[in-house]
């Protein structure tokens, strides 16, 4: 063939180009027009607010101005790409500033591939470009295809309620999936085709048959690691196979749910056992499963089950489990029979939290984790029910007199109730932080509280550093402590914890500053393991520690740090609360006086500036969180303090400005009431020529 050199024996034909490769030479030509690309991610960009924070140091360093339009994708997205550069998902393309310009930006994507806007509170969306035959169906061949034609078939059509609720299989649709299935059977590119029929209890006992022994061996020892196994499982249970039980005991706990879906005898020994023993996730199935076969009264039932679990000496965490569950039951029995949407079942189990905590049917533990469920209800259920008036029993079928006087009795009782009582410790660290803001100040009660939990051996790395950082940084944390902590520290705290979101910084670092601040013999033996080289993973925190017991050395070693190119990790936050310590002056005065410093990052600065607002309470994390009330309320502060410059106060009016409360209010946590929305609109307006 003329032009053509046939490759030479030994030469390694050219490699086909990956959907990476494409997509990164097609994001390559974009830019222009007040819109801008970020380079490819990395691993240091991990989450949207890495992107972000890219975004604004590219802006510095091309002098572009704030408001310019961009888009990138982060490490969480770029896994839509396998190993060898196959997409094997939606890319999610992440942006900022103006919706349409970058939305004219990315256009319709490179040739081969097609881009979907995600719209204003979403991001846009890349993928493959892939056909269908005349039925619709796509080629069992394309990896592609399938994987879009079962995203359509797997979108629930209710996501308010459990299990999510998925449209019926036309017969074509059906019979493509139970061709998939037939022998011989690939269990490991099966999955998906077993859960998409499954949701629909379509399995049939035939396919049930096949697939187990298939799953057995192909996953002989790590059963829950084939993705579909839950789905075969509850295929298993209900069509009352032979070797149904078999397979709950192979699976052991992680069976618990299954058994919740499909109530028997059986799976009810099984899931008490489980929940007895401490499985909290398996109290949800218990209670399902006891108000099923035992107890049609779901308060009676949770009554029952929370009596065995304070015989039995169970954790707070189950107590905790429990009322999520009866909570979530009957709200969704509520909605089953009244036909009510997902609104009003909110507020039917707001109402039901309030109710719940003085309903005397219940025992004291359980009624103390209803009413600190009920601390971010209350409000809205006093404000729906004036608001509405009559209507408010079409919306929770309790009149709006009832809801009020509901409301009564559980404020006559909460401070009762919740005194010297916390927050779950274990809580992934959003849901902590969202109950940062209760801490500002600190009662005797929270003191107490607060102390026990770090006395208490049992108490994990992200219980200790939230405490302990309570503790300390209001001044309340004393040798007693210190005390405590000492027989755990080179066993336990001296483990990596790695925060995601850091209001509390980790307890080994705020360990070492109290012991510095309080002279105490054991700050030597700290120190001495900080200066150490390993582990590695503490190199960026040492720094930290010279808040404690601070002077102009330390002082002087950390500014060398905070203004070279070095990782910030919270260190131009301790900067300046350890200048404040000594100036003796305000932090946020400390914060406004650098502002205009070459030599720092702007955007950091200004993070600091609204961390500070509450110099008992700084806040970590240098991301302003728009979904925050504690934000929202800090960056008020700076907004309206009057001894800060102007460029001050104008930070903190410009984070107000761009905070969720005024934007995207459902996204807020915790849910602003009417009133709320209105206060902070009526503010802005007060500042709308400043």
């Amino acid at each position: 063939m003329p032009g053509h050199r046939p490759a030479s024996p030994g030469r390694t034909p050219a490699r086909k180009r990956s959907d990476l490769d494409s997509i990164k030479a097609w994001w390559r030509t974009l830019g222009g027009d007040g819109f801008v690309v970020l380079p490819p991610q990395t691993r240091n960009r991990y989450t949207q607010t890495d992107g972000h924070e890219d975004a604004a140091e590219l802006f510095a360093a091309r002098g572009l101005g704030a408001g310019t339009s961009f888009a990138y994708w982060h490490w969480q997205s770029h896994q839509a790409f396998d190993r060898s550069g196959a997409l094997t998902g939606e890319l999610m393309l992440h942006w900022g500033g103006d919706h349409a310009i970058v939305a004219a930006g990315l256009g319709t994507g490179p040739a081969g591939y097609q881009v979907a806007d995600g719209g204003q509170q979403g991001a846009f969306r890349l993928d493959r470009v892939t056909h269908r035959d005349g039925e619709g169906m796509p080629d069992p061949e394309d990896p592609a295809g399938v994987r879009q034609f079962l995203d359509r078939l797997d979108t629930p059509v209710d996501r308010s309620r459990l299990p999510y609720r998925y449209r019926p299989l036309t017969g074509i649709e059906a019979g493509w999936l139970h061709d998939r299935l037939r022998d011989p059977v690939d269990v490991s590119a099966a999955g998906r085709f077993v859960t998409s029929l499954e949701w629909r209890d379509a399995l049939t006992y035939d396919e049930v048959s096949r697939l187990l022994p298939a799953w057995q061996e192909g996953y002989a020892g790590r059963l829950t690691e084939w993705d579909a196994w839950p789905a075969l499982l509850h295929a298993l249970l209900r069509h009352d196979h032979d070797h149904a039980w078999e397979a709950v005991a192979a699976v052991g706990p992680k069976a618990a749910d299954i058994l919740g879906q499909v109530p028997s005898e059986r799976g009810l020994t099984v899931v008490r056992e489980l929940a007895l023993a401490g499985d909290g996730a398996a109290i949800a199935a218990w209670l399902t499963t006891h108000q099923a076969i035992r107890e049609p009264d779901w308060v009676q039932a949770a009554r029952t089950l929370a009596a065995e679990l304070i015989g039995h000496d169970a954790p707070e965490a189950s107590m905790r489990a429990l009322f999520a569950a009866l909570r979530r039951a009957v709200t969704a029995e509520w909605r089953e029979d009244s036909g009510a949407n997902y609104a009003a079942g909110r507020s039917f189990a707001a109402l039901a939290s309030v109710r719940f905590s003085t309903d005397e049917r219940l025992p004291r533990e359980l009624r103390v984790v209803a009413a600190d469920a009920a601390q971010n209800q209350i409000a809205h259920v006093r404000e729906e029910a004036v608001r509405l008036g009559p209507a408010y029993a079409d919306l929770t079928d309790t009149s709006a007199t009832d809801a009020l006087a509901a409301a009564d009795r559980y404020e006559a009782v909460r401070d009762e109730l919740l005194a010297g009582t916390g927050p779950d410790l274990t809580l992934y660290e959003g849901g902590l932080c969202a109950v940062w803001h209760r801490y500002r100040t600190l009662t005797a009660a929270d003191v107490r509280w607060l102390r026990a939990q770090v006395a208490d051996e049992k108490t994990g790395m992200q219980g200790l550093a939230f405490c302990l950082e309570l503790l300390y940084a209001h001044g309340a944390a004393t040798e007693a402590e210190v005390a405590a902590l000492l027989p755990r520290w080179k066993k336990d705290l001296t483990k990596q914890y790695r925060t995601t979101y850091t209001e509390w910084r980790h307890p080994l670092v705020t360990l070492t500053c109290l012991a510095l601040d309080l002279d105490h013999p054991a700050a030597a033996d700290l120190l001495a393991w900080w200066a150490k080289p390993r582990p590695v993973w503490k190199s960026t925190l040492r720094l930290l520690t010279h808040l404690g017991a601070p002077d102009e050395a330390k002082a002087a070693e950390l500014w060398d740090f905070v203004t070279s190119s070095a990782h910030d990790t919270g260190h131009l936050m301790t900067w300046v609360l350890i200048r404040a310590r000594l100036d003796q002056v305000s932090p946020l005065l400390v914060a406004d006086r650098l502002l205009g410093d070459s030599g720092l990052r702007a955007y950091v600065l200004r993070r600091v500036l609204i961390g500070v607002a509450d110099p008992a309470q700084p806040l970590w994390h240098y991301d302003v969180d728009p979904r925050s009330r504690d934000w929202w309320h800090r960056a008020q502060e700076v907004a309206d303090h009057p001894e800060l410059s102007t460029k001050a106060r104008a930070i903190g009016l410009q984070a107000a400005r761009e905070h969720h409360l005024l934007r995207y209010p459902d996204q807020v946590r915790p849910a602003p009431t009417a009133a709320d929305l209105a206060a902070a609109r009526a503010w802005i307006e007060r500042h709308a020529g400043v």
